[in-house]
């Protein structure tokens, strides 16, 4: 089923190329657009964010990792050397101690001087209410990880890869035990092609191979210019929001239309056929870029996890740089001594457009965590229990106090232009 659907996708791309190369966009299959070099521009309110979910989610995989002990803590000991797994620049027990809020301290029964960390009670309730949201909402976590594998050229992933990205795509702990037996006719586990143990898709789903790029023409109000496209008379474009400054320059505006004009090849139809230097075989990065960074819950990953997947996503070796290519779609960030894609369009005045409902769960976490970080300021190491707020109106509060936050930054200039050079450095690494 799988092999026949690829047919068809294959032919369907192969109709495209060969109607593009046969009119007068002939010279698809070469440079034609005039490339500008831009500038990096830092984005501080999506700065922000990054930063406040480095912590978020360093707190999350200590509570998932606490969970999965046998003793049900964890010793500073044996996390001394976590912080570069969590992405701290700091000590793992120095985290620990910073939000008591989420984890009791206590002396070991055998060795009073070493430190042992559990789940407060809080962190209990909040973790029960993030396994009553992936139970909920089994299926979307299910298609969203049937879309990933579709995007691949053998249908197949690392588990290491899938663990990377597990917090940004949403799936639970231990989804390869609680989550994927429920599906034994989508997927099965295989040995990779280095001997690793892997994920594939063992069936092809139709209703999924549609992006999120042809989903959002699709249900736009007029649908004119996406009843044309589905006729092979236009392209789709990219929703575009440059950096101040960047989309009055004419250069830069020529530029994009032309890039607009060519046509949209699915990241889920094979690429094979398209020549790898071509401007077409561009737009389909961007488009595969696009497509995977609107799969993740957060609207972004880490630069690393996507660079592991290269090879099976079919991008360029220095698909890094068409994030700074194209301002518009993409933001590079550096915060955190790291390198972190998001996707712009999922943002809008420093929060998340759409954010689903594992993403309003996570910020009373970090509400949690910021008031004991607060309450430890000013002496009181454990808060009262009431006080503690888990509903619906914490997360309402929540979000209004970060909108006003970001709504002040705006005012102010957002964007500061450097040089392009640091990110043409980290490329090469």
């Amino acid at each position: 089923m799988i092999f026949r659907t690829q047919n068809c996708i294959s032919s369907s791309v192969s109709k495209l190329i060969s109607s593009a190369t046969s009119s007068s966009s002939s010279c698809l299959q070469k440079r034609f657009i005039t490339k500008v070099r831009l500038k990096w521009v830092k984005n501080r309110s999506i700065d922000h964010i990054i930063d406040m979910d480095t912590d978020l989610k360093a707190a999350c995989l200590l509570k998932d990792a606490i969970k999965r002990s046998s003793t049900g803590f964890l010793t500073a000991k044996s996390v001394s050397d976590w912080h570069k797994l969590l992405g701290l620049t700091f000590p793992v027990l120095r985290f620990f101690r910073r939000y008591p809020t989420l984890f009791h301290e206590f002396p070991h029964a055998r060795y009073a001087n070493l430190p042992c960390f559990r789940l407060t009670d809080t962190a209990m309730l909040l973790d029960s209410e993030e396994q009553t949201i992936h139970q909920t909402y089994e299926s979307d976590t299910m298609e969203r990880l049937c879309r990933v594998l579709m995007m691949m050229k053998s249908r197949t992933m690392p588990l290491q890869s899938l663990h990377s990205l597990k917090w940004d795509l949403g799936l639970p702990d231990n989804f390869e035990k609680t989550l994927v037996p429920k599906y034994p006719d989508d997927f099965c586990f295989v040995r990779t092609s280095n001997g690793l143990p892997g994920l594939r898709l063992a069936q092809w789903h139709d209703e999924f191979s549609v992006s999120a790029l042809q989903k959002q023409n699709e249900s736009n109000k007029t649908g004119d210019e996406y009843r044309q496209f589905k006729r092979g008379k236009t392209a789709l474009a990219f929703p575009m929001n440059f950096p101040r400054g960047y989309g009055a320059q004419k250069k830069v505006k020529a530029w994009m239309e032309e890039f607009q004009k060519l046509p949209y090849i699915s990241p889920y139809e094979d690429s094979r056929q398209i020549d790898p230097n071509s401007d077409l075989m561009e737009k389909r990065a961007v488009g595969v870029l696009h497509e995977f960074l609107s799969l993740t819950i957060h609207k972004k990953t880490k630069r690393n996890y996507l660079r592991s997947l290269r090879e099976e996503l079919n991008l360029p070796h220095k698909f890094t740089r068409l994030f700074t290519r194209y301002p518009g779609i993409f933001y590079l960030s550096l915060k955190c001594k790291t390198t972190t894609v998001t996707l712009k369009e999922g943002y809008q005045r420093g929060s998340l457009v759409d954010p689903h409902p594992l993403v309003r769960t996570r910020k009373k976490f970090y509400h949690v965590m910021k008031t004991g970080l607060l309450y430890r300021g000013k002496g009181e190491i454990v808060r009262p229990q009431q006080d503690i707020l888990l509903d619906g109106d914490a997360d309402s509060e929540t979000e209004q106090a970060e909108t006003e936050e970001e709504e002040i930054g705006t005012d102010d200039e957002c964007y500061e232009e450097t040089s392009a050079t640091e990110e043409d450095e980290s490329d090469e690494d």
